[in-house]
């Protein structure tokens, strides 16, 4: 049965390996829930999705699977990235009555061409009406209200979940662009393997990624504490410690070298004139990632360059698809203007 039988308000989709955003045309974000889903492993039911699905990583029986579909900010399981997009948007018809829209959806911009039908196809089976593509530091930089057509330089840096992106924008195009797969989810690897190693004690993703929330910092600064339960690796029973700030820091800050380093090397490889330009008007940090305190400061002192977390920073990609609905005929010009 198709999902849309309205004639819809069209949307606008952050597709993310962290958290999956949805923006309605001249209604603004009306959906924000991690890119999770839990199914029956045989008939590949929905059981849930978004938050209360993420409550169940790693508390499934053998019959049910809760998992992340995207992985470094692309689709790993085309199957239950369709039926996570199907379900929020079923949500969306019932709340917002939304019928057969026109979806502008962002993608890395180093993904290939498997990848990008991959992406179409997910969105168009959940019910899409038409369906555009648009490289994710374009549409974040929008997001931000950068003036990307300008003949002047714009870096911006796409802090996500699965994937870094660094990219110079100049007359409504993409320079050059360099990624790396040191994103969020890698700091919360280095969390737990640091807990697990220093501390003997095994903890899970969710409560790596709140330890990082809470009291993750990218320069040592006061000292924070939080209390933290898991299971003791020497006695297997479960175990509560006490984890600080600077040890969290200490945990990912080998992790942040590389993503500054990613910068560094996007930098090298830019026009002078663009360096220029990037070097008065400074870097522009989106996505999840830019909310980790003080990152904006470590990267400033590294590079030498002012660096600015842009407003609302989570909400930047989505947002700048939001935008683009306004002329979805200027998304594929500014796809095919790649000036690398």
């Amino acid at each position: 049965m198709n999902l849309f039988k309205l004639s819809g308000k069209d949307i606008g989709i952050d597709l993310g390996t962290g958290t999956t955003l949805v923006a309605i045309k001249n209604e603004g974000i009306a959906k924000v829930q991690p890119s999770v889903i839990a199914m029956d492993k045989k008939s590949k039911q929905v059981i849930a999705v978004g938050e209360k699905a993420k409550e169940m990583l790693g508390k499934t029986p053998d019959n049910i699977i809760a998992i992340k579909p995207l992985k470094n900010g692309v689709i790993a399981d085309l199957t239950a990235t369709e039926l996570m997009l199907k379900e929020i948007m079923s949500i969306l018809r019932r709340k917002k009555a939304i019928g057969r829209p026109r979806v502008v959806i962002g993608i890395p911009s180093g993904i290939t061409e498997v990848e990008k039908r991959a992406v179409e196809e997910a969105v168009y089976d959940a019910g899409a009406r038409q369906v555009f593509l648009i490289d994710e530091p374009l549409s974040s930089a929008i997001g931000a209200h950068l003036n990307i057509t300008e003949p002047t330089g714009n870096l911006v840096v796409d802090l996500g979940a699965g994937i870094t992106e660094v990219a110079v924008i100049s007359l409504g195009g993409i320079v050059l662009t360099t990624s790396t797969n040191i994103a969020g989810d890698e700091l919360d690897q280095k969390i737990i393997e640091y807990i697990r190693k220093e501390k003997r004690v095994e903890i899970g993703e969710t409560i790596a990624e709140k330890i990082k929330i809470e009291i993750g910092n990218a320069k040592p600064g006061p000292i924070e504490k939080m209390e933290v339960k898991g299971r003791d690796l020497t006695t297997g029973l479960p175990r509560t410690l006490v984890i600080d700030s600077f040890e969290i820091e200490y945990a990912m800050r080998k992790s942040l070298e590389k993503i500054i380093n990613t910068i560094k090397v996007t930098i090298e490889k830019t026009p002078p004139e663009l360096v220029a330009d990037i070097t008065q008007k400074g870097i522009t940090l989106c996505g999840g990632g830019a909310l980790l305190k003080r990152f904006d400061e470590l990267i400033s002192d590294s590079i030498g360059i002012p660096v600015y977390v842009a407003p609302e920073p989570l909400y930047c990609m989505v947002n700048g698809a939001e935008k683009t609905l306004d002329n979805t005929t200027k998304i594929k010009d500014l796809q095919s203007r790649r000036l690398r």
